[in-house]
């Protein structure tokens, strides 16, 4: 059960990256275009920054920490019970 669930934060948290690279080349072309003077949607990205990016980045790294704070104990408790 544990490892299942393991597994679905760990995919959770792939896809998460991936959202947050998508994002962030979203406003790197939206950035060029804007000084090019052409709309790409840098508006709509300021838009969503708080709603959608934000929470996006902080699950992000709320995630990694947590992911090493399970790994840490994982480790603890499997040389626990070896020793």
């Amino acid at each position: 059960m544990k490892d299942k669930l393991l597994n679905w934060f760990n995919w959770i948290l792939v896809a998460d990256v991936f959202f947050v690279f998508a994002a962030f080349a979203w406003l790197a072309i939206a950035v060029i275009g804007n000084s090019m003077g052409v709309p790409l949607g840098l508006d709509l990205w300021h838009k969503l920054w708080q709603p959608v990016f934000n929470p996006a980045i902080g699950i992000l790294m709320a995630g990694a920490i947590l992911s090493g704070i399970i790994s840490w104990i994982s480790k603890k408790f499997s040389q626990a019970g070896n020793g």
